[in-house]
């Protein structure tokens, strides 16, 4: 069945079908006809359990399916009301979260100090606190929440939701963030203790977010968020890449020759977050008796022109763009973008400088670089539509069809 969507040892189902009506690629009864090979009955069906489980509407007019002519084929929508999303995204002193439609737009959020070091318990029950205001502002019933999506600043194993070995996460290692949070969710927006939780590093998800909100057709996209410390996300064909267990993109750690006398909160020295990060930008700052304590503090500096935080991001910049440079080499991006506190003209511009005389004129030849577009909502863009995918994907759409007995 060339160019057809179809199961091996079997027809596509419903699932099969709301993918293809969600990418745009069938939205009609015929063109879903065309598209799997099914009979106009079965389409019919597998439809009918779609409007059942409210998931599908009815548009406008849209092509006619017959080259014979007649009237307009109603088009099939998405129904994107029918649900929405909890998000958050934890930084090391500072959180936000938000109320997302189905497909991403956020409908209420809050931010406010919130700090990792105060361990998982904690942290998680304030933001289940947090997603019961969002709740109530939006007027919508926690049954109204399908999913919710968490960025954490540290590597996680997305098969169980848990962070390994965090270097700025202490008490977190290993802790089950799923279950605790879900149990926030119920307890303070009087939610289900089963609603689905899924947990992926801050750079991953801000990764997901921008290149699919800025750009879709950019199949190697590259994000690096420079705050407290530095991490990396990369979104290889439309999906976010991991590595083995969760651990790809961690590049604060790759150790750099002229930082072997700066300890890195991971315990090792030399670390490039040890030097070149917002918190060793900081605390340099600090040292030269500007008040600084973190990569948000010199965003606010960078932000109020301070000519030393700009001079020490730039110099910054410059040591990320040095590994930058083995980065693009290796993947070979269409985009890579600067994000997190440094994101600015000084950092970037150090950036460029390095990478360019580094990395072999081949890697950058297609190459942009640029600042992030999303800002400070990136994360929870990418958690939301993180949630989208894989509760609406053809597998588990299959599963929760069947658990709503449609």
């Amino acid at each position: 069945m060339s160019g057809k969507v179809a199961k091996a040892g079997g027809h596509a189902g419903a699932g099969d079908l709301l993918a293809l009506v969600r990418s745009g690629r069938a939205t009609t009864r015929g063109a879903l006809q065309q598209a799997t090979g099914l009979s106009r009955a079965t389409v019919g069906q597998r439809l009918d359990r779609l409007f059942r489980a409210g998931w599908l509407r009815e548009g406008a007019g849209g092509p006619v399916d017959s080259p014979l002519g007649g009237r307009p084929s109603i088009t099939l929508e998405f129904d994107d009301d029918h649900a929405v999303v909890l998000a958050a995204d934890l930084d090391t002193r500072h959180a936000r979260a938000a109320v997302l439609s189905l497909t991403g737009e956020i409908q209420a959020e809050h931010s406010g100090p919130l700090a990792v070091e105060d361990g998982p318990d904690a942290v998680l029950d304030r933001l289940g606190r947090w997603f019961a205001a969002l709740l109530e502002k939006t007027g919508r019933r926690a049954d109204a929440v399908c999913g919710i999506g968490l960025a954490v600043p540290g590597p996680v194993d997305t098969d169980t939701g848990r962070v390994v070995q965090p270097p700025i996460m202490p008490g977190w290692d290993g802790y089950d963030i799923r279950v605790r949070l879900a149990r926030a969710f119920a307890e303070h927006a009087d939610g289900s203790a089963d609603t689905p939780v899924l947990v992926d590093n801050d750079a991953n998800l801000m990764a997901y977010g921008e290149q699919r909100a800025g750009y879709p057709d950019c199949t190697a996209f590259a994000l690096v968020k420079v705050s407290t410390g530095i991490g990396a996300g990369v979104v290889v064909g439309g999906t976010i890449y991991r590595g083995i267990d969760g651990g790809a993109g961690d590049i604060g750690h790759i150790r750099v020759p002229d930082g072997s006398d700066a300890l890195c909160r991971c315990g090792a020295y030399g670390c490039l977050a040890a030097v070149a990060s917002g918190g060793a930008v900081a605390r340099r700052l600090a040292g030269a008796g500007v008040p600084a304590a973190s990569g948000s503090d010199v965003r606010d500096l960078l932000t109020a022109g301070h000519p030393e935080a700009a001079a020490l991001a730039r110099e910054a910049g410059r040591r990320v763009g040095e590994v930058l440079a083995t980065v693009v080499t290796l993947l070979n991006p269409g985009v890579l973008m600067i994000a997190g506190d440094l994101a600015g003209t000084p950092f970037l511009t150090g950036v460029r400088e390095l990478l360019y005389q580094r990395a072999l004129p081949r890697s950058t030849a297609h190459l942009e670089v640029v600042t992030a577009r999303l800002g400070e909502r990136a994360a929870l863009v990418g958690a939301g539509a993180l949630v989208v995918e894989h509760l609406y994907g053809p597998e588990r759409a299959e599963e929760r069809l069947a658990a709503l007995g449609v």
